[in-house]
């Protein structure tokens, strides 16, 4: 496959994962399907960093248009445009991986919920991982179910995250490679 195209084929990967990301941090948002929540304050601190939406969303979407149109016939499908290209990959792989931290962490700590009648994060201090004693879920009463919310949102994020992270590595090596060889795509003749 020459350079052009697996630009395209990353570039086109890439959407799907930023759309997906942003879906999951603005649904983590409103844990038990309710805004109260988040009116209140009452959200998981990960949460509030934007992960997401920033790092995940944002950060790898731009990159993911800019690698995209390297793989298009035209200005960007150059030596130049692959060398730029690996530095868009770059504020993608940061993107990438500021969401895939943040998410790691939440998904450690644990969510931000009622005990009792105070509100805490129960489980950040524990000795043994909530993920694995699934008994003590049920120390947050409020928002309902957000313990599984929580794992199932920053999960998904940790997957997609993770995949962003991989193609704009790949994108990175096949910028390089693009910008000593050449994309390959042919030019009409005129």
């Amino acid at each position: 496959m020459c350079t052009g195209k697996c630009a395209l084929c990353v570039g086109g990967s890439l959407y799907p994962l930023a759309l997906i990301s942003i879906i999951c941090n603005i649904i983590l948002f409103f844990p038990g399907w309710d805004v109260k929540y988040a009116q209140n304050g009452e959200l998981t601190d990960e949460v509030k960093y934007v992960g997401g939406l920033v790092g995940g969303g944002a950060l790898v979407l731009i990159p993911a248009f800019y690698i995209h149109l390297v793989g298009e016939k035209g200005c960007c499908g150059n030596r130049c445009g692959m060398f730029l290209s690996i530095l868009f990959a770059a504020v993608g792989v940061a993107g990438a991986l500021y969401s895939f931290v943040v998410a790691l962490v939440g998904l450690i700590n644990g969510p931000y919920c009622r005990v009792g009648l105070v509100w805490s994060t129960p489980f950040k201090d524990m000795n043994e991982s909530y993920l694995k004693n699934q008994d003590i879920w049920g120390l947050c009463t409020e928002p309902k179910n957000v313990v599984e919310f929580n794992v199932g949102l920053f999960s998904t994020l940790l997957v997609v995250n993770g995949l962003q992270l991989i193609l704009c590595a790949i994108q990175m090596i096949n910028g390089l490679f693009g910008c000593l060889c050449g994309t390959c795509i042919e030019k009409d003749p005129l």
